[in-house]
């Protein structure tokens, strides 16, 4: 604390406390805490003084990472001390101090630079910790980050806890959960544990119940095929009942704003492992602040009492990849040689990808964000080699294109058109000339009321399929031709669009088509 600024403090407190403030007052009328005005209404002017000198001419551990740490917490007040440990821990390893040391030396900063920090505050209600092995809870957050352009993007997290030793594993990805998702990520939680309790707690959520009919859950059809198979007892929330799962909300929130905030995305593969590492450092490795405690310690007694995973339900999930940089000519440096990736891959200095090794024999390169392969390779026997896939020189988009925008051209509304077949060339990509094929052959076979309500059909139920716009379009030209008849079954239509083509669409304005479909892929 400056001198000028410290007297200024110290005169204000005694002042105010003349006036007949209460201490807890006086604190947050001057934006410090109430310990600090309690020392210095005990101090004489002259101790006061001293304190200063004192402060002045002390060394402190922390005192080497004294701007980063300033500059940490201007750019963002609400960093929590813990954070800022973590950040310091993540960057240099070994430090020579501990957490509490650090917390003091941030709450003297903040003092000293008026940095004030907002608390949130919870109540919550004490409950018995669940024997071992009995129970975990389950819960969903998102999050805003800033990605290597310096866009703001969303990513979607899912939590997992051990309610007695508050073991925890979390898994991000760019796109809200879905049901497959979600029986996936137990899977990973599952094999991570080494094993699964026999209760699980969750809210409730649409992906999981369909609805709860008098205390008897009715689950997605997904799910329920899953509980059939891994045999665990479900605890469903009640909407107004938050404490029940207060042990993961508050894993949630931890991993949002201790391990997320602050933190610049590279990649949804780079995020997750840094995320597994984080858990591993401070998540699992540091002292509960309830249990007094650490969670991998406690862990290790509950792991005896949860159920045996003999083997994955499902197709073992990605292995987590080592992130490689992309240089400016498309191709990635891998332990000595160079592998090419699609043209266009490159897109600045932080470009980065995913790489996954099969063995000893081959690589897989993927994309961060989407997960998607973009190319395979056979690894050399020597180094120094350039790997080359002579597709990727290509880009195949500069025929595609224009071909697109000739058969959208043939619709009333060619800009709607076009967005409907580019998201078919998104979900089918390997086979948009045959799906462009039968779509231009549905023209030619109806009039233009009957192809420009199967155009809204499609669009408004997101059936991103030429297979279905052909069965739409003899649907509507059906209606067309027999008006006042009764509508007939229509045939080759999917179970999903024969539910829905008696439905009339509503009819909306293209820039909701296309948030639409942003939100649907672009996640």
């Amino acid at each position: 604390m400056k001198t000028e600024e410290g007297w200024e403090m110290y005169i204000d407190i005694h002042r105010l406390k003349q006036q007949g403030f209460s201490k807890s007052k006086i604190a947050k009328m001057l934006g410090i805490s109430r310990p600090t005005v309690i020392k210095y209404l005990n101090m004489s002017a002259e101790e006061f003084e001293k304190e200063m000198l004192s402060r002045r001419q002390r060394k402190k551990k922390p005192d080497i990472y004294r701007e980063e740490i300033i500059t940490w917490l201007k750019q963002h007040p609400d960093m929590t001390a813990a954070q800022v440990f973590d950040r310091l821990e993540e960057k240099y390893r070994k430090l020579a101090f501990n957490e509490p040391t650090l917390r003091n030396y941030v709450r003297s900063i903040r003092e000293e630079y008026n940095i004030l920090k907002e608390p949130i505050i919870r109540q919550y209600e004490a409950v018995e910790d669940p024997p071992l092995g009995k129970q975990m809870q389950v819960d969903f957050g998102e999050k805003k980050v800033i990605n290597t352009e310096g866009n703001v993007i969303k990513l979607y997290v899912m939590c997992f806890v051990l309610s007695h030793s508050r073991y925890k594993y979390c898994e991000w990805q760019g796109r809200p959960f879905n049901t497959t998702d979600i029986i996936r990520i137990h899977e990973n939680a599952f094999e991570y544990f080494g094993g699964f309790p026999q209760e699980a707690v969750y809210d409730q959520d649409h992906l999981i119940l369909v609805s709860e009919n008098h205390g008897e859950l009715i689950y997605t059809r997904e799910f329920a095929s899953y509980l059939q198979k891994r045999k665990f007892s479900v605890y469903m929330c009640r909407k107004a009942d938050p404490e029940s799962k207060g042990r993961v909300e508050k894993v949630v929130d931890f991993v949002k704003n201790n391990f997320a905030s602050h933190r610049v995305f590279h990649g949804i593969n780079r995020w997750n492992e840094d995320c597994l590492k984080w858990l591993k450092r401070r998540g699992n490795g540091k002292i509960h602040a309830t249990t007094r405690k650490i969670p991998v310690e406690v862990f290790l007694e509950e792991k005896k009492y949860l159920q045996p995973v003999t083997e994955k339900l499902i197709s073992k999930s990605r292995t987590l990849s080592i992130t490689y940089q992309v240089r400016k000519d498309n191709t990635v440096p891998i332990q000595g040689n160079r592998y090419t990736v699609p043209r266009g891959t490159y897109k600045g200095p932080n470009t980065y990808v995913g790489v996954t090794k099969i063995g000893n024999k081959h690589l897989i390169i993927s994309d961060l964000e989407t997960e998607k392969e973009l190319a395979k390779f056979e690894i050399p026997d020597t180094k120094g080699n350039l790997v080359r896939n002579n597709n990727h020189s290509r880009d195949k988009s500069q025929k595609i294109n224009p071909l697109i925008k000739r058969v959208a051209e043939r619709f009333s509304d060619n800009q709607k058109a076009q967005a409907f077949i580019e998201q078919i060339h998104k979900e089918k990509p390997r086979y948009i000339r045959d799906q462009l094929t039968l779509i231009e052959a549905s023209l030619e076979s109806a009039d233009r009321i009957a192809i420009d309500k199967a155009l809204d059909f499609c669009v408004n139920y997101r059936l991103n399929s030429a297979v279905d716009f052909r069965d739409a379009v003899k649907h509507y030209a059906i209606q067309t031709e027999e008006k006042n008849a009764p509508q007939p079954p229509v045939t080759g239509l999917t179970e999903i669009a024969s539910a829905k083509i008696g439905i009339k669409p509503r009819i909306r304005d293209i820039t909701e088509y296309v948030k639409i479909m942003s939100e649907n892929h672009g996640g």
